[in-house]
């Protein structure tokens, strides 16, 4: 069972409006608690200390901080959080720790079953609640320049993905992949730090690969890593994915991953990819998987996490921008409707089973 299967069958639904008081009482105090075990779990993906217990036998606190390179007080307080969530045991005898094995696929390792690194967003959220507090207030949002390593570990997420089924799954769910084979001209908008197109321009070196981000540091990432893979047909441009990428009719693929919902301007970046694609060609999107109904988002176990995620970063960011404020949890029926509205006439969203968080929108003019 992968963790998104067995999060899936985990019941974690809300007592009733009508619940015994104290089972309410028990679910808050069980939130709290659960909070500061994912600032912990958190912290312990950041610092490597999970992969670092994995490959040891039990240890003493003393054992691990050698290991990892820390100091002794911190890693012993840090395993005590660990111990009391159930994701480390203790044997008091010998004062030794080890991480259970069953935790171990989902708190260590680059496989998108890790969900350790998920956790890093909800630190990264408690940095920015004093801004967030602020524009509640007096309206607005926030800048990138807020998040300090948010490329990074949403980098680290979306490679997770890409690096296993990219390649081997989701160009064939485009449909794409023989004329990536052959050489065609491909874009994509929001690329971040570019893995997914050096991952791609590797895979099709007679196809040519552009990357178009706003983020300059991300861009420099991105090249430093065509560079150190020796990619020639990859290249990458600073720029605004609101404004027009390309002369009309440029690619014959264009792609967006994760990033059409945080757009200031979504509907404007659509169409320009619209504008962008030759008449044979292909968009593929890639974004959230929920509905635009919430209350059809009620059995979704981490819709509220994709709330949070919407209200601490990506409508944040977008309100900032003085954009729209589309938010994580758009929807497919709003994704849908928009791709029809920018002027593709052929949608087709599609599932993957390796990747669950997401839904795959294939356009075609």
């Amino acid at each position: 069972m992968t963790a998104i299967e067995s999060a899936q069958t985990t019941d974690a639904t809300a007592p009733a409006p009508d619940a015994d008081p104290e089972a309410v009482l028990a679910r808050v105090l069980q939130i709290a608690n659960d909070g500061a075990i994912c600032t912990l779990g958190s912290l312990g993906h950041e610092l490597g200390l999970f992969d670092t217990l994995a490959g040891l036998p039990p240890v003493t606190s003393a054992q691990l901080a050698d290991a990892a390179g820390f100091q002794e007080r911190w890693v012993r307080e840090w395993l005590g959080g660990m111990v009391t969530a159930g994701f480390v045991e203790y044997v008091p005898a010998d004062r030794t720790y080890y991480l259970c094995p069953d935790h171990a696929p989902f708190l260590t390792g680059r496989t998108p079953d890790n969900l350790a690194r998920m956790m890093r967003y909800n630190a990264l959220w408690g940095q920015v609640q004093p801004k967030v507090v602020r524009a509640f207030r007096e309206g607005g949002g926030l800048t990138y320049d807020d998040y300090p390593g948010f490329h990074a570990i949403q980098a680290e997420e979306s490679a997770s993905v890409n690096d296993s089924s990219l390649v081997s799954t989701i160009m064939p769910v485009a449909g794409v992949e023989d004329r990536l084979r052959a050489g065609i001209d491909v874009a994509d908008v929001g690329c971040g730090e570019g893995h997914a197109i050096n991952l791609l321009a590797r895979a099709y070196p007679a196809s040519r690969f552009w990357g178009f981000d706003f983020s300059p540091d991300a861009i420099a990432i991105a090249r430093a890593e065509a560079e150190e893979w020796g990619l020639t047909n990859a290249t990458f441009v600073v720029c605004d994915v609101a404004s027009p990428i390309a002369e009309p009719a440029s690619y014959d693929l264009v792609t967006a991953f994760d990033t059409i919902h945080d757009q200031a301007h979504p509907a404007t970046v659509l169409a320009n990819a619209r504008e962008a694609l030759r008449p044979d060609g292909t968009f593929l999107v890639v974004d959230i998987k929920s509905s635009s109904n919430l209350e059809e988002n009620l059995d979704l176990p981490w819709a509220s996490f994709l709330y949070a995620t919407s209200l601490f970063h990506c409508m944040a960011v977008s309100l900032g921008q003085g954009g729209e404020g589309l938010g994580t949890v758009w929807g497919v029926q709003t994704a849908e409707r928009m791709l029809h509205d920018a002027g593709f006439s052929d949608v087709v969203v599609h599932d993957l089973e390796e990747d669950p968080f997401n839904a795959y929108f294939v356009a075609r003019p």
